[in-house]
């Protein structure tokens, strides 16, 4: 059986900040073997024992709110009529069994299970018929949300943009190895399924997606589109373990922790 490879960037050590590029000294790239980290010299390293980052250096991470009509309608909103879109900062960027950090203030910290586009060439005004051809490959993202800062601030800068609220990976694979069409997102806080859906429930298809947002926005190669959660959101707590797992692209693990030193550190 034909191994199908997938692609990860993990840390020589632990100063190595998350959204390092991949030009940082620090910065191992390969890819994904039989249990093990092949670096680009052939070097084999156990996963148990490296340290992920996010597999790509995106330059933005676009997301979509809203893009199933459930989780919407958990959340007592309407189902929007174009694309909603808000952004996150590479400075939110987090790996693969890193710890989350839930800010002092926040009581509602959330999971939104995604599936991302890793997208692979500059693209700017694509139709939708062209729209894949963009699509490098596929990785799972956590949209952390402190929802009570959501609901506070009515923009979403803060409550979706603060360090450590972007976890992505562990690795990210190559379009033409598997079939968008049996995608599925399965999200679990210590070992309890709370979102189970087919990506298929979306309301805006990825070649809409990327027609919007080319649009308007220049995408450039590495950067990631969060195509939206599916139901079954709900409140973490530090030392949950919240996993998200899409079959055929890869199983991403961070637990909770709360802050409690100085900003920013815990």
């Amino acid at each position: 059986m034909k191994v199908m490879p997938s692609y990860a960037r993990i840390a020589r050590d632990s100063a190595v900040p998350m959204d390092a590029p991949d030009h940082h000294p620090g910065v191992l790239r390969g890819r994904i073997e039989n249990g093990l980290f092949v670096t680009a010299a052939g070097t084999l390293l156990p996963l148990e024992q490296v340290r992920f980052l996010p597999p790509v250096h995106p330059s933005k991470i676009v997301c979509v709110g809203r893009n199933y009509a459930e989780h919407a309608k958990e959340l007592g909103n309407e189902v929007p009529a174009e694309p909603l879109l808000f952004l996150k900062p590479p400075s939110s960027l987090n790996g693969h069994r890193a710890p989350v950090v839930r800010p002092r203030g926040v009581e509602t910290l959330s999971y939104e299970g995604e599936l991302a586009l890793v997208i692979g060439r500059r693209a700017r005004g694509i139709s939708e018929s062209e729209a894949w051809s963009c699509v490098a490959g596929f990785t799972v993202l956590n949209d952390i949300t402190a929802r009570d800062w959501q609901k506070k601030d009515g923009q979403w800068t803060r409550a979706k943009g603060s360090d450590t609220f972007c976890p992505v990976g562990p690795c990210w694979v190559p379009r033409e190895q598997v079939r968008f069409e049996d995608l599925r997102i399965v999200t679990r806080v210590n070992g309890e399924v709370r979102q189970d859906a087919p990506v298929t429930g979306m309301i805006f298809s990825v070649p809409r997606l990327i027609a919007h947002i080319t649009s308007f926005m220049t995408l450039e190669p590495g950067d990631l589109i969060a195509t939206g959660t599916p139901p079954g959101v709900g409140v973490l707590q530090p030392g949950d373990a919240v996993t998200v797992e899409i079959a055929g692209v890869g199983l991403l693990e961070n637990r909770i922790e709360a802050e409690t030193g100085p900003a920013g550190k815990v």
